[in-house]
């Protein structure tokens, strides 16, 4: 099992959340909720208004999401979906965990004390410049007061 942290869309109550529950493409169980130990730009960007966590380590804010431990197939699947490695890139990042639910061995019970986590995080150093320039948010709602409608896949 791998640690994932998710920032945007596939967060519960967003768009694509539906795909984190479908164990059709794998399984993923939510730890709990975090947000990055170092400062990330997030921007919401494109004409499909997608919000992307730019790898720009100490500029913009701390980002919130959700931390889930996912299997191989559905790394596999989120690889895909998030167009990796062109797209967006699978880093390892640290994560401060704000609300743990996990269980787990000793490993899984130190990380929630100590309050860091290592997760894989998609986001973007392959990105037109002017995206610098977007306002930064620190958390993401695909209906939040941005006004910038996120638009399905299945509508492009």
């Amino acid at each position: 099992m791998a640690r994932v942290f998710v920032y945007g869309t596939l967060k519960k109550g967003q768009p694509n959340y539906k795909h984190m529950i479908n164990t059709a493409k794998g399984l993923a169980k939510f730890q709990g909720r975090g947000r990055t130990v170092e400062k990330y730009p997030l921007v919401i960007a494109g004409k499909y208004n997608i919000p992307y966590m730019l790898n720009i380590p100490g500029t913009g804010h701390h980002v919130a999401g959700e931390i889930y431990s996912v299997d191989d197939q559905m790394l596999q699947f989120l690889d895909e979906f998030e167009g990796c490695p062109d797209m967006y890139q699978r880093t390892l990042m640290r994560i401060e965990v704000v609300e743990w639910e996990g269980k787990g061995g000793a490993g899984e019970a130190r990380a929630a004390v100590e309050g860091i986590v290592e997760c894989f995080v998609y986001s973007t150093m392959t990105y037109p410049p002017e995206w610098v320039g977007l306002p930064y948010h620190d958390s993401y709602d695909s209906s939040g007061k941005h006004g910038l409608s996120y638009v399905l896949r299945e509508s492009r």
